[in-house]
């Protein structure tokens, strides 16, 4: 059972999703609460797989709780709703609270189903949003950057091998080194040091930058739905 934890500023909104929830086929309700700091110790007490993070008009006061429970939890998924049109500035806000995946708050019962079970199994479904958002994977980028933009828009140091690709692809879609390392049949290790060696080809100081700059060379893509 994947245990799910509601947190909303709308006990109405809550409400809609717990009974979305309880008609969902592997999912246990863990617990709901408030978009206030009270909600980090049922989280601590319970841990949850995945917390449905939603808010209306306090966005911000969303992603200091995103902050404040992967702070407390790190193994906790976290998705974000937002009701504001799902902006850009709001995409790359919750990529940077570590959010694991970003929906509008009109999101589906069918769609919520499949995040939930995504997230759960340690995926990152809102890493897809770089390939649709330009400006979220260039302000990621600004982020990341340390080094020159001489370097930065320079060819790879040497091409990257057939298995990195492979390696870099499961990374674009949210994988975890463990479960890379088990689709791959090797251990996870061998995947820790082809991560080093792409990044180190990539000119990317982490996953996330290595990600972006691969989309921007059209090394690999992403499904879109």
């Amino acid at each position: 059972m994947t245990k799910v934890f509601i947190i909303d500023e709308q006990s109405m909104y809550r409400q809609g999703i717990r009974a979305a929830l309880a008609r969902m086929h592997g999912v246990e309700i863990a617990g709901e609460g408030d978009l206030t700091d009270a909600s980090l110790a049922p989280i601590d007490a319970q841990m949850p797989d995945v917390v449905i993070l939603g808010a209306d008009a306090s966005f911000t006061e969303c992603l200091r709780i995103c902050k404040a429970i992967k702070q407390h939890s790190p193994s906790v998924a976290i998705i974000v709703l937002s009701g504001d049109g799902q902006q850009d500035e709001q995409v790359f806000q919750a990529i940077k609270a570590q959010a694991s995946a970003f929906h509008g708050r009109n999101v589906s019962a069918e769609e919520l189903s499949r995040s939930i079970a995504r997230c759960a199994s340690g995926e990152h479904p809102i890493n897809e949003t770089l390939a649709t958002r330009p400006r979220v994977a260039e302000q990621i980028l600004q982020q990341f950057r340390e080094l020159s933009r001489e370097k930065e828009t320079a060819s790879f140091m040497s091409p990257l091998t057939p298995k990195e690709m492979e390696v870099l692809k499961y990374m674009a879609e949210g994988y975890l080194n463990k479960q890379i390392a088990d689709r791959l049949n090797v251990t996870e290790q061998t995947i820790k040091n082809h991560i080093t060696s792409i990044l180190r080809k990539l000119n990317a100081n982490a996953r996330t930058q290595a990600v972006v700059i691969a989309i921007r060379k059209g090394l690999v893509t992403l499904p879109r739905e």
